[in-house]
């Protein structure tokens, strides 16, 4: 991996670093390190239930995706399942997505749709056990953090499989891109 704290040279272009940009600190490099796989690597300490996200859901939620998740401005929520195998698929939380985790990880990412990152862990996980309760996944009186959430299973948890193509260069006459290195 290329050293982070200098600029990007490719070898054998003559023209030395390409000077664009600043280099990222590592302080930046942690805000962009927020994924959370599926296993639920990842995911932050903190916890929250179905009553705290009932609340955020109203107050943050609601206005885009309706009130009990079935869609306005934004996408449903919730429903759809036993529908992906019709003419009229319905895709959401409870019927299509693999892993619970993929929700906290999109809801700490990109929601609310005005405020993108904005929400605590706390408040990401209160609002994914909500979600979940509104798909019929979890009790009212449910908790998440990160040990449970990996735990939960959605209906459609065995519903993709993996891709097991090779990785490949772009073009089959092209060479994969070695050698990039950052002066010290």
């Amino acid at each position: 991996m290329a050293d982070p704290s200098g600029p990007v040279s490719l070898p054998g272009n003559g023209l030395g670093p390409l000077a664009i940009g600043q280099p990222a600190s590592q302080r930046i490099l942690a805000l962009w390190d927020i994924d959370v796989r599926a296993d639920g690597q990842g995911l932050p300490a903190g916890h929250g239930s179905v009553r705290q996200g009932e609340a955020l859901f109203g107050a943050r939620c609601a206005a885009c995706h309706g009130a009990q998740g079935e869609g306005a401005s934004a996408d449903r929520l919730v429903g759809g399942q036993g529908s992906l195998a019709t003419g009229k698929p319905v895709r959401t939380v409870g019927s299509f997505w693999p892993h619970a985790t993929t929700l906290f990880d999109y809801i700490r990412r990109a929601m609310p749709y005005d405020a993108p990152q904005s929400l605590s862990a706390d408040e990401t996980y209160a609002l994914s056990a909500y979600i979940l309760h509104l798909n019929g996944i979890l009790p009212e009186e449910a908790e998440l953090d990160a040990a449970s959430l990996p735990k939960v299973r959605l209906p459609n948890r065995d519903g993709f499989t993996a891709d097991i193509r090779p990785d490949v260069p772009a073009h089959a006459s092209q060479a994969p891109l070695t050698g990039i290195t950052a002066p010290r």
